[in-house]
């Protein structure tokens, strides 16, 4: 009698339409799964109609600088992207490893949250003028498939990276994108998410901690 249990109940799980969600990404698209170190995140927009983004980011007064409204563009020949783009970019380059997306921001804003499938390359270890040492760039660099060579750097098999920080008034992925930018990187190779965790939490989207656990708050 279990048994047949089991088995009617596992029948009715093939035939039974899936619940669809109430809140979408987009019109076509609920959710993804994008890999996050050793995790598969299930990457959607919070269900609950009430949810208020989380309190770090709801200040509209903060001091300028460093708190600065950053421009639309990053820089010249660097596309800036929005959040339909950047789930394009999750389903694309990054599940295929041509792409990385990295949280450019400090280690310790990277542990309080961060978008799911990100590595943390703080902006300090991508921009020499920040303070990053050739130890330190060369390894920041390796993650991004660029090689020392014995004059520069060769970008021939760079990733295409979309770099993001805080938010529309945070200046770390700028800044990381000038840097490399500095020694050459191929502009065409990045992106710059300007809504950053801000914007991105304003849709509702799955944040993780850096282990990829969900982030409720």
């Amino acid at each position: 009698m279990y048994r047949q249990l089991i088995l009617l109940l596992f029948t009715l799980s093939l035939v039974l339409p899936v619940q669809a969600l109430e809140v979408n990404i987009t019109r076509d698209l609920d959710q993804l799964q994008v890999r996050h170190g050793e995790r598969t995140v299930t990457v959607m927009r919070k269900q609950d109609r009430g949810a208020m983004i989380a309190p770090d980011f709801m200040l509209t007064s903060r001091p300028c600088p460093p708190f600065c409204a950053q421009p639309m563009q990053a820089a010249p020949g660097v596309q800036t992207i929005g959040e339909v783009e950047l789930i394009d970019f999750m389903r694309n380059e990054l599940a295929q490893g041509s792409g990385i997306l990295i949280d450019a921001r400090t280690p310790d804003w990277h542990r309080r949250g961060t978008i799911p499938g990100s590595v943390n390359i703080p902006y300090t270890r991508l921009n020499p003028g920040q303070g990053a040492d050739d130890i330190t760039l060369a390894e920041s660099l390796a993650r991004l498939n660029v090689k020392e060579q014995d004059e520069g750097w060769d970008f021939s098999r760079a990733r295409t990276a979309v770099l993001w920080c805080n938010g529309p008034w945070c200046g770390q992925s700028p800044t990381a994108i000038r840097g490399l930018l500095s020694i050459g990187y191929p502009a065409e190779k990045l992106l710059y998410y300007r809504g950053g965790l801000q914007v991105w939490q304003v849709f509702g989207l799955t944040v993780v901690t850096p282990e990829g656990e969900p982030l409720e708050e």
